[in-house]
């Protein structure tokens, strides 16, 4: 069946408003100037060589992997046992604890960050490891719902009571039987999780902000000094983002392949 040409016109139409702004920002990252001409005057990769040349940018660039890693991987090791648990020996209390969860949504960042500032300013606790909480809180609605929603695909309860009438022990059901069927979908929300903490300025900012400089503190502080060089931080964030989506994807077709 042949489709309508509108079709084509509405997909032409949004792959234009998600890659010209792209393209944009990367021509831009490579211009000397763009002022008065459609293309850029010019192309060079001076500030590629001064961003990297600058230690900050890269000491940046490892404080917000070590934040948005560290976050995702306890929200992993803690939230997916605890949502296997809930789904299959608490299902009464399911919709109570996803209502809190989901209430994460309804707090905006500044005042998570004021009431957090409150709290332990002067409590002796690092606010490096606070932040690494309020980001574990942030993501907990991705993580639960990513969780869940692969359990209920696959029939945890059922392959459970498979597991458990063969001979195997709850946790070794779950290690061997349900992990292995549900790690295509807590790959997808970590990457999911983790690409929302790596852009995340408001919490940071406010909570450890020049102290403990992360790449969205560093592009801030660059809007001001140049364009060219807040380009390109945002394709290396962009490029960063797609490399770590491709490793996620392969991973995920992999383990699919292997179930």
């Amino acid at each position: 069946m042949k489709r309508p040409f509108y079709h084509y016109l509405t997909i032409g139409i949004v792959l234009l408003y998600l890659v010209v702004p792209l393209l944009g920002t990367i021509l831009y990252s490579f211009a000397t100037k763009w002022h008065k001409t459609i293309l850029p005057e010019g192309l060079t990769f001076h500030w590629y060589h001064e961003l990297f040349g600058d230690p900050k940018f890269i000491e940046a660039l490892g404080r917000s992997l070590i934040f948005s890693l560290s976050a995702t991987v306890l929200s992993v090791v803690i939230m997916v046992p605890a949502i296997f648990s809930i789904v299959l020996y608490a299902p009464k209390l399911e919709k109570l604890i996803q209502s809190f969860i989901v209430m994460t949504y309804a707090m905006p960042g500044v005042i998570i960050a004021v009431g957090l500032i409150r709290a332990y300013s002067n409590s002796g606790v690092s606010m490096v490891l606070v932040t690494i909480g309020a980001y574990f809180v942030g993501i907990l609605p991705y993580m639960y719902q990513g969780t869940r929603n692969s359990l209920r695909n696959v029939h945890a309860v059922s392959l459970m009571e498979a597991a458990e009438i063969l001979g195997a022990s709850p946790l070794t059901a779950f290690r061997k039987v349900i992990l292995p069927n549900i790690l295509p979908g807590i790959l997808v929300s970590s990457l999911l999780s983790f690409s929302i903490l790596f852009g995340e300025f408001v919490l940071v900012n406010l909570l450890v902000g020049s102290s403990f400089e992360t790449i969205q503190v560093y592009l801030y502080k660059k809007l001001n000094v140049s364009g060219h060089l807040a380009s390109a931080i945002v394709v290396c964030y962009f490029f960063l983002i797609c490399i770590l989506s491709a490793i996620m994807i392969k991973m995920t077709q992999t383990k699919k392949e292997t179930v």
